[in-house]
Order: C-alpha cells, then structure tokens, then sequence
C-alpha cells in the first residue's frame, strides 16, 4: 500500500499518481469534503468487485460515484431531468448525490441490478479536484467497513482495510458531519432518500 501526504505544491503530482492506480483497477482512499471515500474506476467491473468484496458491502447495494462534468455524467445516464437541472444549478458542485436512469452497459454491480446510479459533483475538496482532472467516474462509497463508521482520517482507512487498498491520500482530518444528501430524480415528484448536509 501506497500512502501519498496531500498539500498544496504536491497536490497536481498526487492527482496524477492516484489517477494512474485508478486507471490499473487499483483501489484507492481519500478525503472528500466530509468523510474519506473508496474509490475505483467506475467502469472497470474487477475493480468494483474487490471493493465490494474489501468492504464486505452487500451486492444489493448500489455504490455512489462522483464527476467532474455534466459531460461525463451524460456518458453514464439516460436523461437529465429537467428538475435535476435545477437541483445541480443550486447544489453542484456540493454535498448532493442525484439517482438517475443509467445506460446500458454500466457494471451491474455498479448499479446493484437497479438499473440506476448515483452521481455526484462533489463539494470543495481533494475529491472535486480529482473529480475534474479525471476523464471517467469514480466511486465514492466511504472508506469503513460496511455498518461502520466512515473514516475522518487516513490512519482508521488503514485500520479498516490495512494492504486491501493500493493508495490512501492523506489529506488531513475531513470535517465529517452529515454525509451528502440524496434524490431520486427519476421518481415524480422527486423523493428523498436520505437527508444530508443538503437541505431541500
């Protein structure tokens, strides 16, 4: 396991290093704007299942991703709802996570047979900046166990998952709090499906 210290000068080179293990099917840990996510190549269906397998997170459970752009959230949805529109004019980038219809193709274990995903533009953070360099879609499940508390910091990543994960970046202690909100934009009206630091 690789561990990478996230400041200012050496975040552009932490960035490309993570983005390279992303692009080889390799897992990695790091901080978002509230807790540290797990993240892999939202395409490549053998990395999705080591970290199913790593978390020991049910496969009925769909697992959330982020992006950098409308462009790459059109490149993994249906349609864009005119009330998403809305919702991302307001709340993107930030602690927002949309369902909406995926395409065919996606991994199904992305998706957890649902035929839908979750998406995101995340909020300020080390995640947003890897989000925009990056020209896919990264999971963004958090970094714990599954039924335990998401890690603030790098050291409880490593104590969750030890050699398990290829790179953690160690940004510091995340703010915590409330995870993100998340909205069903495929239901009308639009539902709720659990409340977050967003509030509707």
């Amino acid at each position: 396991m690789q561990i990478l210290y996230l400041t200012e000068d050496a975040c552009e080179e932490v960035i490309t290093e993570t983005l390279n293990v992303l692009k080889d099917g390799g897992i990695v840990a790091y901080p978002t704007e509230s807790f540290y996510g797990l993240g892999v190549d939202a395409f490549n269906e053998n990395a999705i299942k080591k970290l199913f397998d790593i978390k020991k997170r049910p496969p009925d459970k769909p697992v959330p991703i982020i992006v950098g752009s409308r462009e790459i959230l059109k490149s993994i949805v249906k349609s864009i709802p005119i009330e998403a529109e809305d919702l991302m004019e307001r709340f993107w980038p930030g602690a927002l996570t949309m369902v909406f219809e995926a395409i065919d193709g996606l991994p199904e274990i992305l998706t957890a047979g649902t035929g839908k995903v979750a998406v995101r533009i995340p909020g300020s953070s080390f995640a947003l900046r890897l989000a925009i360099a990056a020209d896919f879609p990264i999971t963004a499940t958090s970094a714990n166990l599954s039924g335990m508390p998401p890690a603030r910091e790098f050291v409880e990543v490593i104590n969750y998952f030890g050699e398990a994960i290829d790179l953690v970046v160690d940004g510091g202690k995340t703010p915590g709090e409330k995870p993100s909100t998340i909205v069903d934009v495929t239901a009308t009206p639009i539902k709720v499906l659990r409340e977050g630091k967003v509030l509707l």
